[in-house]
């Protein structure tokens, strides 16, 4: 049995949202799924795409391959988090002594 890891259309029309599902690769993309791992909102400015990596690894090591849309969009999600750490202001050194 392949299994793949990729989206899953479940929003209404014109307005789409997606699940990210691990599934066999013969069962239709809106059908029959083994594990859903996050979500994925197209909508606004970037997209949100929320995932439990925690088991994406798991698939991922048991061999199970991300669809090419998927892929693409965890490879943008990294990109997006190393900004967001690099932007991260650090703590600026204030001392805890109380001036008087």
């Amino acid at each position: 049995m392949a299994v793949h890891i990729r989206l899953s259309r479940v929003g209404a029309k014109k307005a789409p949202l997606y699940r990210v599902v691990v599934a066999d690769q013969r069962s239709p993309r809106g059908g029959r799924f083994i594990e859903k791992l996050g979500t994925y909102n197209p909508s606004g400015d970037q997209g949100a795409l929320v995932l439990n990596r925690e088991r994406l690894d798991y698939w991922r090591g048991r061999g199970a391959q991300p669809s090419h849309t998927l892929d693409r969009l965890l490879k943008a999600d990294q990109r997006e988090q190393k900004k967001v750490a690099a932007v991260a202001p650090s703590p600026k050194g204030r001392s805890t002594e109380k001036s008087t």
